[in-house]
């Protein structure tokens, strides 16, 4: 028996103790250590997202853990192994699969959201959603691989280049990492967030971060770009406000990415679109070729996946931090400890 934080619905989440899934062919059963919460869990949390989740649903898909066993077939896995998982599962009919973009099919499983998710003492997936992990990098770090991953897409579909001007509006855990990836990949950046709290882990960080609500943002890019604007913004507040902002700070032919996931439709724009040239692009999820690049981002330090968690509390403890996740300013990531130990405390 295992025990997992299920979601039962609008704001009510419970820990029970459910029977594990054996490993069937071509999978694996792990052991999760630590799983994050993330923006996408709140937004189940909070019922946005009951068409979708089917409760009681066990959540969670940023992780870090150990293969406890294998299944029939696979060859490539032992007991022991540290690893992550990207979780998603395609068909490979579809017509985007068919053009090359399974991590956006059309009948996507995403597993944690679709199905079964991490945060449980046991979890079996299917093989091919292992990342390995360097043996060297610490689980708790190592659970803020998948979010990374994130940024190094979102990065990548904006194609930041070495010397761009950059503003990433939003600057929590997600809005840090794409500031973080993109001064990586040799950006001047700056970060727009109203909490105090995520402004100074910025500064630590080594960022310039401003305040929407006392700064005039799109003046200082003005002054910071020379009356150019910002050659890319990411909006990933969630906000109306954020759009807006967004938009106001782009240069001639500037990009706008698209992060956040808007409840609702938001008006935008338009006319500066059409007057500055601008392209707006979405970026949603990740392929492979992200993780591997997010592992070796934690792994070196570029990414101080430490200096982002703010506290880790044991599986039956969980409900309580996804309240204490709702208030938003003091906290960054929380990490959910999965392991034996924690079991048996949170018991």
């Amino acid at each position: 028996m295992t025990l997992a934080v299920r979601y039962k619905a609008a704001r009510t989440l419970d820990t029970a103790v459910v029977e594990p899934r054996a490993p069937g062919p071509g999978e694996v059963e792990l052991a999760p250590a630590y799983v994050g919460i993330c923006g996408t869990d709140l937004h189940i949390f909070h019922g946005d997202m009951d068409a979708r989740v089917a409760a009681p649903a066990v959540l969670g898909h940023e992780m870090s853990g150990r293969v406890t066993r294998v299944g029939p077939g696979v060859e490539d896995w032992r007991p022991g192994d540290a690893v992550t998982v990207m979780p998603l599962r395609w068909d490979d009919t579809c017509p985007a699969c068919l053009a090359g973009h399974r991590h956006i099919c059309q009948h996507l499983d995403f597993i944690g959201i679709d199905s079964p998710g991490a945060m449980q003492q046991r979890w079996t997936v299917p093989a091919s959603t292992l990342i390995r992990l360097p043996e060297a990098l610490a689980l708790d770090r190592a659970a803020l691989v998948e979010p990374t991953a994130v940024a190094v897409h979102d990065v990548g579909r904006a194609e930041v280049a070495e010397g761009e001007k950059v503003v990433v509006v939003g600057g929590g855990p997600v809005g840090i990492l794409i500031a973080l990836v993109a001064r990586a990949a040799g950006a001047e950046v700056r970060v727009v967030e109203l909490s105090p709290h995520r402004r100074l882990l910025a500064g630590e960080l080594g960022l310039t971060a401003w305040d929407p609500a006392d700064d005039d943002v799109p003046a200082l890019v003005r002054a910071w770009t020379g009356e150019a604007g910002a050659e890319v913004a990411f909006e990933v507040s969630g906000a109306a406000g954020g759009v807006d902002t967004a938009v106001d700070v782009l240069g001639v032919r500037g990009r706008l990415c698209l992060v956040a996931i808007h409840p609702r439709p938001r008006e935008v724009n338009l006319h500066r679109f059409f007057w500055r040239e601008l392209t707006l692009v979405g970026a949603r999820l990740y392929d492979r070729s992200d993780f591997g690049r997010a592992v070796a981002l934690v792994a070196d330090g570029t990414i101080p996946a430490a200096r982002l968690i703010s506290k880790v509390v044991p599986l039956g403890q969980a409900p309580a931090a996804f309240e204490a996740l709702e208030g938003g300013g003091d906290v960054m990531k929380i990490l959910v400890d999965c392991t034996d130990d924690a079991r048996e405390a949170a018991v």
